[in-house]
């Protein structure tokens, strides 16, 4: 057996090298990101901050804190009115789930007819379709009314209708150009394999569309949640009767013209207000990025 030693010449291994130092950049990123989420905090804790103050704090304070809570805002808000706080919240979500409804079954059924079937002039359709998003809500909303309260829905039993019935016709383009941009990745080997099994436009609507539409329409369900919710200038048009107001509406009434205003306790309701959005929003973050990701809306 024969060894080999080491000689004299032989190279050495070399010295390790010294650890680098570490640079200044992430550090100014993380500064970077800091200073961005303060900015786009502040408005949220003023808002907190002032619904704790009191009338002569909220004058004289301009901090952020309140240097004596005044926790009484909230109670005395939610029961400014001859009808209580809590009775705009169910208005408000009624409308909203009931807009989550509409939108879901309405939009879905309408890209599925953009997506899918074929019939005369669906290209033309399409655009004019989409050529209602550039129109605006304000444009809209004097012949919506005027519809409406020739046909008796404006002020009547249930006020809700003039909110609701757009929302079951499918008259949100954003949401019909967003499923069908799904729909469209969805193959059409699909329908064909449930065609030879004998499937119709409406077996494949239920048993093939349907189920994998889900990340669409939980995309729907969640924006039209938070639209609805934050929305005033509809629900002040068409809600007249103060134990028919919704959340934003009802907001309002804290500043009169005519007597003091409670803005401490307006604040404090309004604080109140974000949590079932903010809520709603953590509940399906996941499903919401995962939906629009699905459905070809990406930058």
């Amino acid at each position: 057996m024969v060894t080999v030693t080491p000689t004299a010449d032989a190279p050495t291994a070399a010295p390790p090298t010294a650890r680098r130092r570490p640079s200044g950049r992430p550090v100014l990123r993380l500064l970077i990101l800091v200073a961005i989420v303060a900015v786009v905090l502040y408005p949220l804790i003023w808002m907190v901050g002032t619904s704790l103050k009191s009338q002569e704090e909220i004058v004289n304070n301009v901090g952020l804190l309140p240097e004596r809570f005044t926790p009484g805002n909230y109670t005395a808000g939610w029961s400014n009115f001859d009808v209580g706080f809590g009775r705009f919240f169910l208005n408000s979500a009624m409308v909203s789930l009931l807009t989550v409804v509409g939108n879901g079954l309405s939009c879905l059924l309408a890209a599925y007819a953009f997506a899918r079937l074929r019939f005369r002039l669906r290209g033309m359709w399409f655009a004019v379709m989409i050529g209602t998003l550039l129109l605006p809500q304000h444009v809209l909303i004097v012949p919506q009314y005027i519809l409406f309260r020739t046909l008796g829905l404006v002020g009547g039993d249930w006020p809700y209708l003039p909110l609701l019935i757009p929302q079951f016709l499918a008259t949100e383009a954003f949401f019909v150009f967003l499923m069908v941009q799904f729909m469209r990745g969805v193959p059409r080997e699909l329908d064909e394999a449930a065609r030879i099994d004998g499937a119709g436009p409406f077996g494949i609507f239920r048993h093939i569309i349907l189920p994998l539409s889900r990340p669409a329409l939980v995309t729907t369900a969640i924006f039209s949640f938070i639209w609805t919710w934050n929305d005033f200038f509809r629900q002040l048009v068409f809600l007249s009767q103060l134990e028919d107001y919704t959340v934003p509406v009802a907001l309002t009434l804290f500043i009169d013209s005519t007597s003091q205003s409670a803005v401490g306790p307006m604040f404090a309701m309004s604080v109140l207000s974000l949590l079932p959005v903010f809520l709603f929003f953590v509940a399906f973050q996941r499903m919401l990025v995962e939906g629009i990701n699905t459905s070809g809306i990406k930058g």
